[in-house]
């Protein structure tokens, strides 16, 4: 049985309406993205890698049930964590996965029933050849905070500086070195800067923004922790009394956590940046 033969089963059809505005975002970025899946103790973590960015973006939701889950093919080795009864853990394109939580949408809308209603079943696509950033994750657990973090109002205000500067130093380019590698080069030297004294990359905060992680919390119900898929990488659903922000460190990865996603970045071994603030 392959992960195409299986239905994920959301406790909440307004958190998988949330799954796909991050699954348009990510395709906004790259129309062939993918997305790797891993699903355990009632939770689903989606893992996608927006190109511009160079950080990794984690969104989760809550699961009743994966109907037709046989985990001997379903998950795969080095998967520990997320193996046994009801597991999940696979590639896919996160066309075909928006596409399915579309259609499994609308045809709630068409027999009468609300959007944000509780439930919603959703058929995983076939699975792709995962590409290298899929086999590198996040730890599951050993995460500690990290102090320092500036508040909501500083972060966006941290951002909008730095999009604002880009912009400028870009006007003021002579013609003649208007070039790409140009505009790599300070996108590299404004995004790589640190934000306050707590180590994370400026890029890594844009990114949360432009995905849609530091949007107001909304009223809704107590947060679901993903500490089955992920180690808690991200909550499902932000209750009023979510945290607005935390950073957090484990081995080689830090990670802001906000009450929708959670952005992860490699603190060694990074790769060049080439970003054009969104």
């Amino acid at each position: 049985m392959t992960a195409a033969d299986q239905e994920l089963h959301f406790a909440d059809a307004g958190e998988a309406a949330d799954l796909a505005a991050f699954l348009a975002r990510l395709i906004h970025y790259d129309r062939a993205a993918a997305v790797r899946l891993q699903a355990g103790g009632g939770v689903l973590a989606v893992f996608g890698r927006p190109p511009s960015f160079e950080v990794l973006a984690i969104r989760t939701a809550r699961l009743e049930a994966i109907i037709g889950t046989d985990t001997t093919t379903a998950t795969t080795a080095g998967a520990a964590g997320a193996s046994g009864p009801g597991a999940l853990d696979t590639t896919v394109s996160a066309g075909e996965l928006g596409d399915a939580l579309d259609t499994a949408r609308a045809g709630r809308t068409a027999d009468g029933h609300e959007v944000r209603d509780r439930g919603l079943v959703v058929t995983v696509p076939k699975a792709v050849t995962g590409p290298p950033w899929a086999g590198v994750l996040p730890p599951r657990g050993g995460w500690r905070r990290v102090s320092g973090l500036p508040g909501v109002d500083e972060v966006h205000g941290a951002v909008a500086a730095a999009v604002a500067e880009f912009r400028a130093r870009d006007a003021e380019l002579p013609e003649e070195r208007r070039t790409r590698a140009e505009r790599d080069r300070i996108g590299h030297e404004i995004w790589s800067r640190t934000l306050g004294d707590t180590g994370l990359p400026l890029r890594a905060v844009h990114a949360a923004q432009s995905l849609g992680f530091l949007r107001p919390v909304r009223a809704a119900a107590p947060a679901a922790t993903s500490a089955g898929a992920g180690g808690g990488v991200a909550t499902a659903t932000p209750g009023p009394t979510a945290e607005p922000l935390a950073l957090l460190a484990a081995g080689g990865w830090l990670r802001l956590r906000t009450p929708y996603g959670s952005i992860a970045v490699r603190t060694s071994g990074l790769s060049g940046l080439s970003v054009t603030p969104a």
